[in-house]
């Protein structure tokens, strides 16, 4: 048998996609099992997965039409027996990427505005639940090849190199942090749609990191993110105390995954370095409401504080559902939304935990 796991949505997605990888090769264990995935981080999410045979990266958004099509039909000339579109992949173009590797079963969810295209890119789905985490949700495809899951437990899986671990323990001596309790702050979201929107404004957290020097200047903050938070990172160290903040640039995922694990407490809104931080049981784990919030990414088998934003109010699947579709509502309003949760709000629940 040849399995191919599809996770081309997000870094973080990715992570939702290895307790199916797990199971799949309990369940099948002398079958090839392969991923497919978009972005080099993702990639390296999976690079020393010992359940998988093979990692496929392309990414179809930034390179050519006639690159990407040759790229899938030599993973159409694998003739995969079964394919899995991991959730959360609801725009359609995930599936007829399955359609076009074409393994005779392509398996998927069935989102809030599936049709019947979909029943033609596709030929054996299940809902998805919005009352159920996406791991969860996730493992739900296995029954349409009539197997079950068969672990008690399950959780994110990332397996780090003692490279990884002795990177991490470098950085934090090169900076004498070691003795220092660290907060990781992760300023950025996903850049795909107009997730951008909802990110917490940067002046926010540049009041926040200030009054934390202010009342506990033993504190050091380590600013996670990559290219697209470098903007953000350089508005908060203009104005930040040089020992007190650190920018946490790394060479690779792994590396910042270990560092990651480092922290005593982490910061974020629901992005792929909430799911890190809980893959690696940072013990205090602080997530400001987004609209996109919902019980399906909320970090998985790890403790966490959510810190309420009032002008959702419950009303989640109002801004998004997976149906394809950006968050709903306007550039303006979206931004208002992410900046009621005040300063204030965010001290109050770092400050109990700290």
């Amino acid at each position: 048998m040849k399995f191919l796991v599809i996770s081309l949505a997000g870094n973080g997605d990715t992570l939702f996609a290895t307790p199916l990888i797990h199971e799949l090769r309990i369940a099948f264990p002398e079958a090839q099992i392969d991923a497919f995935v978009l972005r080099r981080a993702a990639r390296e999410l999976l690079e020393r997965n010992p359940h998988l045979n093979r990692i496929h990266q392309h990414n179809l958004l930034t390179a050519g039409r006639v690159e990407s099509l040759r790229f899938l039909m030599r993973l159409r000339r694998e003739r995969y027996d079964v394919s899995f579109n991991t959730h959360p992949q609801s725009r359609i173009h995930y599936r007829f990427v399955a359609r076009l590797i074409g393994a005779r079963q392509r398996l998927s969810h069935r989102y809030d505005h599936s049709g019947w295209l979909d029943t033609l890119l596709i030929n054996r789905s299940v809902a998805q639940n919005y009352e159920r985490h996406a791991i969860d949700n996730n493992l739900d495809l296995m029954g349409l090849i009539g197997v079950k899951p068969a672990l008690p437990r399950h959780e994110y899986e990332l397996f780090l190199a003692p490279a990884d671990e002795q990177w991490a323990e470098e950085f934090l001596r090169r900076h004498q942090l070691s003795q220092r309790p660290r907060l990781g702050i992760h300023v950025g979201s996903g850049g795909t749609k107009n997730l951008a929107l909802r990110r917490w404004p940067v002046d926010h957290y540049v009041a926040l990191i200030e009054r934390l020097g202010k009342e506990r200047p033993e504190i050091a903050v380590l600013l996670f993110g990559g290219p697209d938070e470098e903007k953000d990172h350089g508005a908060i160290m203009a104005r930040a105390n040089p020992n007190q903040v650190f920018i946490a640039q790394s060479t690779n995922f792994l590396q910042t995954a270990a560092l990651a694990g480092k922290c005593a407490a982490f910061l974020s809104v629901d992005t792929a370095l909430m799911h890190v931080a809980a893959a690696r049981r940072v013990p205090r784990q602080f997530v400001i409401e987004t609209p996109t919030w919902n019980k399906l990414i909320e970090p998985y088998q790890n403790p966490f504080t959510l810190i309420r934003n009032p002008s959702i109010g419950g009303r989640h699947l109002e801004y998004y559902r997976y149906d394809g579709k950006g968050i709903r509502g306007s550039a303006e309003e979206l931004r208002r939304c992410m900046a009621s949760v005040s300063v204030e709000s965010v001290y109050a629940a770092l400050r109990e935990a700290l």
